[in-house]
């Protein structure tokens, strides 16, 4: 469900919404820009053809005109003008200069023609038309002034006289175009339903929707195809950068093209390649490290031995030494162990990085074995235990000792006491915690604690400790396929916890179920209900990776 959710708001969805988008304003457009144009051209050709058949009809009715005209020949002119309307079916009227309308007075509330264009007729002496709703259906009103040409024995356009159409009856013949002739004082007028051009105007606006819902699904074809090219350099991109991610730095997209994504194509080989160099780069230096470090540990390791014999003579006959040389052999001889105890800790690390730690299973009774832990160390007297009995489990036991001596170790030398040590096993997992009652760590220095050489205090640059236990104590919880968490308890002090499998070869998934030493409802120190680890309430800190590692440190 949440795969098809990102796939429909993925950029392919985005791409293709918006290539419809784009088509259906286009084609939007399109259709209202040409429905305008079809519009105006078919009323303009409806008006023009009207008042040019008007104008025809006058021409060919005028020369029988009378002038000045009687009611009786108005009357005549608009009879003969209707029939000649022909399928157009106009209703014409005159109206000689301010005389009466014939053929009746106009009512605005029913005829096209109004009062407003009969005013623009009279005032410009040209033809006008206006479009008038009227019982809902369009009708188109023209009007059209008469001029005329007077037909003398000088045959010559145009008459003598005023411009009132005064001149002789039956002498007065229609101009064949408004201009050419003298205001003759008639107009005529013609009203027509416009039923049919709204009939065709319909017809468009209905083959566009018909169309556009086509040419929209067909659209749908070249954005799939369009969001295809864009984002096949764009999968290719997110593949190659998975693999990059995975390890696989010789990683390149192929380049086709040479647009925008084509150069982010280039740019990501690029820095594919930077990318390739430098990890090449810090292996070997990291590698020459190790290297180096490695050796430099074996090559001391002889010395060392000679030396902390040597030392060992001297301790015995430092009682027998004057005070201030006594104090010097033992400051030598301290110092000898610390870097003994170094250089140890320096090969254990170089055999961790070179993955050469072996682990050494066994069925190992836990209480027996933490006992042993505290008893070779003399701390049973100085850390309360709560170690169910009965409860077994497979693990290196020597890798087990390590880890616990140096966590014990630091809670004794940096925490409060009491120290609590404390195994449970639950859903398959055996947790040791080792909890103390001093100030706790300081929360800036909880995600380095397992790095190598590190020190919370920076005063005590100068420590019994390597800098090296914890991040150790982490290598063998790691090499078990456990973890090794450091917190503070919410009612103080610092919590350090080990889970390990129980049984690290068995592949089936642990069930929910307590084990022992995790009576239901049992407190147990650094656990939920007056305890402190995962789940708990204060801060919870898991180790980083291998490469970087530290030491005990606590504020």
């Amino acid at each position: 469900m949440a795969a098809a959710y990102t796939r429909l708001r993925g950029l392919r969805t985005r791409l293709v919404v918006g290539f419809l988008i784009v088509s259906a304003l286009s084609a939007l457009i399109t259709a209202a820009l040409t429905f305008r144009q079809a519009r105006t051209a078919i009323l303009a050709r409806t008006q023009n053809t009207a008042v040019h058949d008007l104008r025809a009809q006058m021409e060919s009715l005028g020369p029988d005109l009378p002038f000045p005209p009687r009611r009786e020949d108005l009357q005549n002119l608009v009879v003969q003008l209707d029939r000649a309307g022909g399928s157009r079916n106009w209703h014409t009227y005159a109206q000689y200069e301010d005389g009466p309308v014939v053929p009746q007075p106009w009512r605005d509330d029913r005829d096209a023609v109004t009062d407003g264009l009969r005013a623009s007729v009279r005032a410009h002496h040209a033809p006008v038309f206006q479009r008038v709703d009227r019982g809902g259906r369009p009708w188109l009103a023209i009007g059209v002034p008469v001029d005329y040409t007077d037909a003398g024995a000088s045959g010559a356009s145009g008459a003598s006289g005023d411009s009132g159409a005064s001149g002789p009856a039956g002498s007065a013949t229609p101009s064949p175009a408004p201009g050419k002739g003298k205001p003759s004082g008639l107009v005529v007028y013609a009203e027509f339903s416009l039923a049919d051009e709204k009939t065709d105007i319909d017809a468009l606006v209905t083959a566009a929707q018909a169309g556009a819902l086509p040419a929209l699904a067909l659209a749908v074809v070249p954005a799939l195809f369009a969001a295809r090219r864009v984002l096949r350099p764009v999968r290719r991109l997110r593949e190659a950068a998975e693999r990059i991610t995975s390890g696989e730095l010789d990683t390149r997209s192929p380049v086709t093209g040479r647009d925008e994504l084509a150069e982010l194509t280039v740019t990501f080989n690029e820095m594919a390649r930077a990318l390739e160099k430098d990890d090449a780069e810090l292996r070997r230096m990291e590698a020459n490290a190790r290297r180096f470090a490695a050796d430099v540990s074996h090559e001391l390791r002889t010395p060392l031995a000679a030396m902390s014999a040597v030392t060992e003579v001297l301790d015995e006959d430092a009682a027998r030494l004057d005070p201030d040389t006594a104090d010097a052999v033992r400051l030598i001889s301290d110092e000898t162990t610390k870097l003994a105890r170094m250089v140890e800790d320096l090969i254990e690390v170089s055999r961790f990085d070179a993955g050469a730690a072996d682990l050494h299973l066994d069925e190992i009774d836990v209480a027996m074995a933490l006992r042993k832990t505290l008893q070779l160390r003399g701390w049973q007297d100085q850390v309360e235990t709560v170690l169910p009995e009965g409860l077994r489990a497979r693990f290196d036991p020597r890798r087990i000792d390590v880890v616990v001596a140096n966590l014990v170790g630091n809670a004794l030398r940096h925490g409060g006491t009491p120290v609590r040590l404390t195994a449970y096993a639950t859903s398959g997992r055996l947790c040791i915690d080792v909890a103390d009652q001093g100030p706790g760590i300081d929360p800036q220095a909880l995600p380095h604690v397992f790095d190598r050489f590190y020190k919370a205090d920076a005063a005590r640059a100068r420590s019994s400790g390597s800098g090296l236990g914890l991040a150790i104590a982490m290598e063998n919880v790691r090499l078990h396929g456990g973890t090794l968490r450091a917190a503070n308890a919410p009612g103080g002090g610092a919590v350090f916890t080990v889970e390990v499998p129980v049984d690290p070869l068995d592949g089936e998934e642990p069930g929910e179920q307590d084990g022992p030493g995790r009576p239901g409802g049992e407190n147990r120190p650094g656990r939920p209900g007056g305890e402190y680890g995962p789940g708990g309430d204060g801060p919870d800190v898991t180790a980083p990776a291998p490469e970087t590692e530290t030491e005990d440190g606590r504020p």
